[in-house]
C-alpha cells in the first residue's frame, strides 16, 4: 500500500501541466525570469560573499554552498510542489494558516527555542535546524486574509463587521512582530495586509483612519529605542556619525558611486571588506559597484518583469480568493525589493530587509519560490492567455 501511495505521488509530480483538469501552463514569462533570478542571484551572492566567507571559514563559496543546499534546492522542490497544488486547496486551510502564524511567533517571543541575530530575536532553533518564522508569516498571512476578504464581500465596507476585525487581527500579528523585534517586516506586512484590505472594497475613510494610527506608531516605536531613532537620525545626515550608525549608509552609497557606467567587473568590489553584511542587507551595493549603473538597471529590468506578469496574473485571476492571493504575494515582493534597494540609495532608512533571491538566507529564498510557485499556479486558471 505504502509503494503504490509512492509510485502514486511520483506519477503526480510528473504528470504534465496540460490536460483535463490541470487549467493551462503555468505562465512562462514569470518562470524565465524567476530562473533568471535565481542564477544572477547566486552569481552575485558568491562574489559578494567570498571575502567574508574565506575569512570566517577558510572556504571562499562557503555561503554559495549554504544558500545552494538551504535555499535554493528545498526551495525549487517547494515550488514545484506549490506549482502542482490547485490554489483552491489554501482556501480550505485558511484558518489553519493563522493559527501556524501565531503559534511560529509566539515560539519565538516567548520560549527559549528562538535565536538572536544582531537586535532581533527572530529565529527559532530546532535541533540545529535555524529558521525565520516571519518569512513564513508573510505567506500564511496573505492566504489566510484572501480568504477572509474574499468571503466578506460588501460586509469589508461596515467598520463592525469588516474594519475592527482587520484591525484586532493585524494588531496581533504586528505585537508579536514587534516584540522580536523586527520593524523591516512589521513594515512589509502591514503594507501587503493594507493593499488586500483596499482591494476587497474597504472604505477610504477606514483606510486613512488605520494608516494615521499605524505611522503615529511607528514614531513611537522609532522614539522608543534608541538605536531605531539613531539609524533615522543617520538617514537624515550619515555625516553625523560616519564611524558608527552613519557607517553602512556612507558605504553603500560610496560602493554604488564606485560601480560608474559599467562597473569595477565581477569579484573586484573594494567595499565588499568594509561594508556590513556584504551578503544579507548591502549586498546591491555590491551589485551596483561590481556591473556599474548599465547592468544594474539589466539586472533591475527582471524585477520590474516580475511585478508586471505579478499584475497581469492579478487582472486575469478566476476569483476574488486568487486576485487577492496573487496580489499580497506581487505587493509583498515588490515592497520588500524596493525597501531594501532604497535603504541602500539613501531613499529610505536602512531595515535590515533583505533583497529577494538574491541576499543570503535560506528561509527568505525557500517561502519566496513558494509564494512563486502559489502564483505560477493561479496564472494556469486565467482568464487570458
Amino acid at each position: 500500500m505504502i509503494r503504490k501511495r509512492k509510485n502514486n505521488f511520483i506519477a503526480w509530480l510528473a504528470r504534465p501541466f496540460w490536460g483535463r483538469g490541470f487549467g493551462n501552463q503555468p505562465d512562462l514569462v514569470l518562470l524565465v525570469v524567476v530562473g533568471f533570478l535565481l542564477f544572477f542571484g547566486l552569481l552575485f551572492l558568491s562574489s559578494a560573499s567570498s571575502t567574508l566567507a574565506f575569512g570566517k571559514h577558510h572556504d571562499t563559496y562557503f555561503f554559495v554552498k549554504q544558500q545552494l543546499l538551504h535555499g535554493i534546492l528545498p526551495g525549487l522542490l517547494l515550488f514545484y510542489i506549490a506549482l502542482r497544488i490547485n490554489y483552491k486547496v489554501y482556501e480550505k486551510l485558511a484558518y489553519l494558516f493563522l493559527i501556524v502564524s501565531l503559534i511560529l511567533l509566539l515560539l519565538v517571543v516567548f520560549t527559549n527555542l528562538g535565536n538572536q541575530y544582531g537586535t532581533a530575536t527572530s529565529w527559532i532553533n530546532l535541533g540545529g535546524i535555524s529558521f525565520q518564522p516571519s518569512e513564513f508569516v508573510k505567506l500564511f498571512f496573505i492566504l489566510f486574509l484572501a480568504d477572509w476578504l474574499s468571503k466578506k464581500g460588501n460586509r469589508i465596507k461596515n467598520f463592525k463587521t469588516g474594519t475592527l476585525p482587520f484591525v484586532i487581527i493585524l494588531s496581533i500579528i504586528s505585537v508579536l512582530i514587534i516584540k522580536q523585534p523586527d520593524i523591516g517586516t512589521l513594515i512589509i506586512i502591514a503594507l501587503i495586509a493594507l493593499a488586500m484590505f483596499f482591494a476587497s472594497g474597504a472604505k477610504w475613510s477606514h483606510l486613512a483612519a488605520i494608516i494615521s494610527v499605524g505611522l503615529a506608531g511607528l514614531l513611537v516605536l522609532i522614539k522608543a529605542a534608541p538605536y531605531r531613532l539613531s539609524r533615522f537620525t543617520a538617514w537624515l545626515n550619515p555625516d553625523i556619525d560616519p564611524r558608527g550608525i552613519g557607517w553602512q549608509i556612507k558605504q553603500s552609497l560610496i560602493a554604488v558611486g564606485s560601480g560608474g557606467w559599467l562597473g569595477l567587473g565581477l569579484g573586484d568590489s573594494r567595499q565588499k571588506s568594509y561594508l556590513p553584511m556584504p551578503a544579507n542587507d548591502s549586498i546591491f551595493a555590491i551589485i551596483a559597484e561590481e556591473i556599474g549603473f548599465i547592468f544594474t538597471l539589466c539586472f533591475l529590468a527582471l524585477f520590474v518583469i516580475l511585478m508586471m506578469r505579478g499584475f497581469y496574473i492579478i487582472r486575469n485571476a478566476p476569483d476574488n480568493f486568487a486576485k487577492l492571493t496573487a496580489l499580497g504575494i506581487t505587493v509583498w515582493l515588490s515592497t520588500q525589493i524596493f525597501i531594501n534597494i532604497a535603504g541602500i540609495i539613501q531613499l529610505l532608512p536602512l531595515t535590515g530587509v533583505p533583497l529577494s533571491f538574491v541576499s543570503l538566507g535560506g528561509s527568505n529564498l525557500v517561502v519566496t519560490l513558494v509564494s512563486i510557485g502559489i502564483l505560477a499556479n493561479i496564472s494556469r486558471f486565467t482568464n487570458q492567455r
